[in-house]
Protein backbone atom coordinates (compact mmCIF):
# COMPACT_ATOMS: atom_id res chain seq x y z
CA UNK A 1 0.00 0.00 0.00
CA UNK A 2 2.74 2.46 0.91
CA UNK A 3 5.77 3.65 -0.97
CA UNK A 4 9.07 2.97 0.83
CA UNK A 5 10.05 6.64 0.65
CA UNK A 6 8.18 9.16 2.81
CA UNK A 7 9.42 12.78 2.70
CA UNK A 8 7.98 15.49 4.94
CA UNK A 9 7.51 19.09 3.84
CA UNK A 10 6.25 22.19 5.61
CA UNK A 11 4.33 23.86 2.79
CA UNK A 12 2.34 23.26 -0.38
CA UNK A 13 5.06 25.18 -2.20
CA UNK A 14 7.47 22.32 -1.52
CA UNK A 15 4.89 19.88 -2.83
CA UNK A 16 4.57 21.86 -6.05
CA UNK A 17 8.29 21.43 -6.57
CA UNK A 18 8.62 17.81 -5.52
CA UNK A 19 5.46 15.96 -6.54
CA UNK A 20 6.27 16.09 -10.28
CA UNK A 21 9.34 13.94 -9.56
CA UNK A 22 7.10 10.97 -8.80
CA UNK A 23 6.35 10.96 -5.07
CA UNK A 24 3.65 8.55 -3.92
CA UNK A 25 3.60 9.27 -0.17
CA UNK A 26 4.22 12.63 1.48
CA UNK A 27 3.51 14.41 4.75
CA UNK A 28 2.53 18.03 5.24
CA UNK A 29 3.95 19.21 8.57
CA UNK A 30 2.76 22.82 8.57
CA UNK A 31 3.76 24.38 11.90
CA UNK A 32 3.87 28.07 10.97
CA UNK A 33 0.33 28.68 9.68
CA UNK A 34 -2.93 29.09 11.56
CA UNK A 35 -6.59 29.63 10.84
CA UNK A 36 -7.54 30.20 7.23
CA UNK A 37 -3.91 30.08 6.04
CA UNK A 38 -3.55 26.61 7.56
CA UNK A 39 -6.81 25.39 6.06
CA UNK A 40 -5.81 26.72 2.65
CA UNK A 41 -2.40 25.00 2.90
CA UNK A 42 -4.05 21.66 3.65
CA UNK A 43 -6.67 21.91 0.90
CA UNK A 44 -4.01 23.02 -1.59
CA UNK A 45 -1.72 20.17 -0.58
CA UNK A 46 -4.55 17.67 -0.93
CA UNK A 47 -5.44 18.96 -4.40
CA UNK A 48 -1.79 18.75 -5.47
CA UNK A 49 -1.48 15.20 -4.18
CA UNK A 50 -4.72 14.18 -5.86
CA UNK A 51 -3.41 15.53 -9.15
CA UNK A 52 -0.17 13.51 -8.80
CA UNK A 53 -1.71 10.27 -7.46
CA UNK A 54 0.13 10.73 -4.17
CA UNK A 55 -1.05 9.94 -0.64
CA UNK A 56 -1.07 13.06 1.56
CA UNK A 57 -0.58 12.61 5.30
CA UNK A 58 -1.52 15.66 7.37
CA UNK A 59 0.56 16.11 10.51
CA UNK A 60 -1.35 16.96 13.71
CA UNK A 61 -4.27 18.98 12.34
CA UNK A 62 -6.87 16.25 12.34
CA UNK A 63 -9.93 18.54 12.45
CA UNK A 64 -8.71 20.46 9.41
CA UNK A 65 -7.87 17.19 7.68
CA UNK A 66 -11.43 15.95 8.17
CA UNK A 67 -12.85 19.25 6.89
CA UNK A 68 -10.59 19.14 3.82
CA UNK A 69 -11.59 15.58 2.94
CA UNK A 70 -8.11 14.20 3.53
CA UNK A 71 -7.56 10.48 3.90
CA UNK A 72 -4.58 10.27 6.27
CA UNK A 73 -3.39 11.94 9.49
CA UNK A 74 -0.17 11.54 11.47
CA UNK A 75 -0.28 12.15 15.22
CA UNK A 76 2.47 12.48 17.79
CA UNK A 77 1.92 11.22 21.31
CA UNK A 78 0.90 14.63 22.65
CA UNK A 79 -1.56 15.04 19.79
CA UNK A 80 -3.14 11.68 20.65
CA UNK A 81 -4.20 13.18 23.98
CA UNK A 82 -6.36 15.72 22.16
CA UNK A 83 -7.46 13.86 19.04
CA UNK A 84 -10.91 12.36 18.59
CA UNK A 85 -9.91 8.96 17.24
CA UNK A 86 -13.51 7.77 16.78
CA UNK A 87 -14.22 10.90 14.70
CA UNK A 88 -11.19 10.15 12.53
CA UNK A 89 -12.37 6.57 12.05
CA UNK A 90 -15.90 7.69 11.20
CA UNK A 91 -14.42 9.99 8.56
CA UNK A 92 -12.51 7.04 7.09
CA UNK A 93 -9.15 8.63 7.83
CA UNK A 94 -6.09 6.41 8.14
CA UNK A 95 -3.74 7.03 11.06
CA UNK A 96 0.03 7.05 11.53
CA UNK A 97 1.48 7.43 15.03
CA UNK A 98 4.90 8.48 16.33
CA UNK A 99 6.53 6.27 18.97
CA UNK A 100 9.73 6.54 20.95
CA UNK A 101 9.51 4.00 23.77
CA UNK A 102 7.72 0.81 24.71
CA UNK A 103 4.75 2.44 26.44
CA UNK A 104 4.14 4.71 23.46
CA UNK A 105 4.33 1.75 21.12
CA UNK A 106 1.75 -0.21 23.12
CA UNK A 107 -0.53 2.82 23.15
CA UNK A 108 -0.15 3.24 19.41
CA UNK A 109 -0.82 -0.43 18.64
CA UNK A 110 -3.97 -0.36 20.78
CA UNK A 111 -5.39 2.17 18.31
CA UNK A 112 -4.79 -0.11 15.31
CA UNK A 113 -2.71 2.41 13.34
CA UNK A 114 -2.06 2.18 9.62
CA UNK A 115 1.64 2.69 10.33
CA UNK A 116 3.91 3.22 13.33
CA UNK A 117 6.88 5.58 13.18
CA UNK A 118 10.01 5.11 15.30
CA UNK A 119 12.41 7.95 15.82
CA UNK A 120 14.87 9.33 15.88
CA UNK A 121 16.79 6.38 14.49
CA UNK A 122 19.84 8.63 14.19
CA UNK A 123 20.54 11.99 15.85
CA UNK A 124 18.33 14.67 14.34
CA UNK A 125 18.48 18.44 14.06
CA UNK A 126 14.77 18.78 13.33
CA UNK A 127 13.53 19.18 16.88
CA UNK A 128 14.71 18.79 20.43
CA UNK A 129 13.51 15.64 22.16
CA UNK A 130 14.54 13.50 25.09
CA UNK A 131 15.32 10.56 22.77
CA UNK A 132 18.66 11.20 21.09
CA UNK A 133 19.21 8.09 18.99
CA UNK A 134 17.17 4.89 18.88
CA UNK A 135 19.59 2.97 16.67
CA UNK A 136 19.12 0.09 14.25
CA UNK A 137 18.65 -2.54 16.97
CA UNK A 138 15.56 -0.67 18.14
CA UNK A 139 14.25 -0.67 14.56
CA UNK A 140 14.57 -4.47 14.52
CA UNK A 141 12.89 -4.77 17.91
CA UNK A 142 10.02 -2.50 16.84
CA UNK A 143 9.44 -4.48 13.64
CA UNK A 144 9.23 -7.68 15.64
CA UNK A 145 6.66 -6.05 17.93
CA UNK A 146 4.51 -4.39 15.27
CA UNK A 147 4.34 -7.43 12.99
CA UNK A 148 2.43 -6.63 9.81
CA UNK A 149 1.89 -2.97 10.70
CA UNK A 150 4.15 -0.88 8.43
CA UNK A 151 7.13 0.57 10.32
CA UNK A 152 8.52 4.00 9.43
CA UNK A 153 12.08 4.88 10.39
CA UNK A 154 12.64 8.61 10.86
CA UNK A 155 15.32 10.88 12.26
CA UNK A 156 18.75 11.70 10.91
CA UNK A 157 18.05 9.87 7.67
CA UNK A 158 20.30 10.13 4.65
CA UNK A 159 20.50 8.30 1.34
CA UNK A 160 23.61 6.56 2.62
CA UNK A 161 21.84 5.26 5.75
CA UNK A 162 18.68 4.04 4.02
CA UNK A 163 19.83 0.51 3.20
CA UNK A 164 20.80 -0.21 6.81
CA UNK A 165 17.45 1.02 8.11
CA UNK A 166 15.58 -1.21 5.66
CA UNK A 167 17.80 -4.16 6.56
CA UNK A 168 17.06 -3.56 10.24
CA UNK A 169 13.35 -3.97 9.56
CA UNK A 170 11.83 -0.64 8.53
CA UNK A 171 9.28 -0.82 5.74
CA UNK A 172 9.45 2.91 5.01
CA UNK A 173 12.10 5.59 5.50
CA UNK A 174 11.00 9.15 6.24
CA UNK A 175 13.15 12.21 5.69
CA UNK A 176 12.90 15.96 6.27
CA UNK A 177 16.03 18.07 6.37
CA UNK A 178 18.16 15.85 4.15
CA UNK A 179 16.09 17.22 1.28
CA UNK A 180 14.90 20.62 2.43
CA UNK A 181 18.32 21.81 3.59
CA UNK A 182 20.13 20.36 0.58
CA UNK A 183 21.63 22.77 -1.94
CA UNK A 184 19.91 20.81 -4.72
CA UNK A 185 16.70 19.44 -3.19
CA UNK A 186 15.26 18.00 -6.41
CA UNK A 187 18.46 16.14 -7.16
CA UNK A 188 18.62 14.83 -3.60
CA UNK A 189 15.02 13.66 -3.79
CA UNK A 190 15.81 11.82 -7.00
CA UNK A 191 18.67 10.06 -5.20
CA UNK A 192 16.19 8.96 -2.55
CA UNK A 193 13.84 7.59 -5.19
CA UNK A 194 16.73 5.70 -6.76
CA UNK A 195 17.69 3.95 -3.52
CA UNK A 196 14.18 3.20 -2.26
CA UNK A 197 12.58 1.83 -5.44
Amino acid sequence: MFDRFYPIFDSPEWLERMLPLGLKLVQLRCKTREGEALRKAITTAQALCDAHDCILVVNDYWREAIDAGCSFVHLGQEDLDLADIPALRRAGIKLGISTHDGDELERALSLMPDYVALGPVYPTILKKMKWHQQGLERVTEWKRRVGDVPLVGIGGMSVERAAGVFEAGADIVSVVTDITLNDAPEARLQQWLDVTR
